[in-house]
């Protein structure tokens, strides 16, 4: 047997193991895998039944603090009509060893196919009781926090103090600092400092956001934004960032799209990172539609695609496609 009969495929918050078949009196264990902090196992032991396990592997992180898990796993037939089953979604499960998770299925199972695990949230859990927390969300918090400007500049925003600009969204507007700006976008830098209108006008028009998406991106100018705000507002501050050339913005919007790619947005993300030339979302993308299958998932939704899409991405796809077909 090869070593990758072993090897489970991961992104950040999706693991596949993929079987070419499974005789009966079957014991197997994967490869370790690492999805946040921990590392996993899977185990799969076929008699008369079927069982498949989750558990992190054992380390001082996972003795100190086991992740406590929400999940939804499936199993997924290869041949004929992808036949798949589905487990309940489990929701915040401690999982210390391997008798913490087991999936029993008492089906007949032959030909290939596929454990296919999507983690909707994992959390820490504090040794002496404490709260957990999502390592996500605090990883999403670390990299907002990057931004190299004092703890004063937040209220120089929110309380208005010598504003000299404003800043006219679509449905509203809001006080800013030239000086701010400009230390932090070389395009609003050339504006103020270039015999363009905007220098010497005391307003900047900004049609194509909402208030509500362009409060966020100045609240991160000036390092004070709110993680649902951050969340809820990633594809504006994309497009912003892209536009007025805030690069660790961009990057870190990038990097949090990366994180909960799944079948309702994938298409969406796939788009913008084609637009924004974002690579690595690109890819996951790509990946997560065609190696790990999730484009049988979405007929209908490709199909809408394939009819109003960019002419370039529906090549890629088609071509990261006939690759997977070649190499299966």
């Amino acid at each position: 047997m090869t070593d990758s009969a072993y090897r489970v495929e991961t992104t950040p918050r999706l693991a596949q193991w993929r079987f070419e078949n499974l005789v009966s009196c079957t014991y197997r264990k994967s490869d370790p895998f690492k999805i946040g902090k921990w590392n996993w196992h899977l185990v799969v032991e076929k008699n008369r039944t079927l069982l498949i396990k989750l558990y992190p592997e054992i380390s001082n992180l996972t003795l100190e603090n086991p992740p406590i898990a929400s999940f939804i796993i499936r199993l997924i037939s290869s041949v004929g009509d992808r036949k798949t089953l589905v487990h309940p979604e489990v929701t915040d499960k401690q999982l210390k060893s391997s008798d913490f998770f087991i999936w029993t299925l008492e089906v007949p199972l032959t030909g290939r196919f596929v454990i296919d695990i999507e983690f909707l949230d994992l959390k820490i859990s504090s040794p002496n009781g404490g709260e957990a927390y999502s390592i996500w969300t605090e990883e999403a918090r670390q990299k907002q926090s990057n931004a190299a400007a004092l703890t004063s500049l937040s209220r120089m925003l929110s309380e208005s103090i010598h504003t000299d600009i404003v800043i006219n969204a679509s449905n509203g507007s809001i006080g800013a600092h030239r000086a701010v700006l400009a230390s932090r976008s070389s395009v609003f830098h050339s504006m103020f400092s270039h015999d363009l209108k905007e220098k010497e006008l005391s307003s900047i028009n900004i049609p194509d956001m909402s208030i509500e998406a362009c409060q966020a991106f100045l609240n991160y100018i000036y390092a004070n934004i709110r993680n649902e705000d951050f969340q809820t507002h990633r594809l504006a501050l994309i497009q912003a960032s892209d536009k007025y050339d805030v690069s660790d913005l961009k990057e870190a919007c990038h990097e949090s799209l990366l994180e909960d790619i799944d079948t309702k947005n994938v298409l969406e993300r796939l788009q913008n990172a084609h637009l924004y030339q974002l690579h690595k979302l690109k890819i996951s993308c790509m990946r997560y539609l065609v190696k790990f299958g999730k484009i049988f998932d979405i007929r209908d939704e490709i199909n809408v695609f394939l009819q109003s899409g960019d002419r370039e991405l529906i090549a890629e796809l088609f071509y990261e496609v006939l690759v997977a077909w070649k190499g299966f």
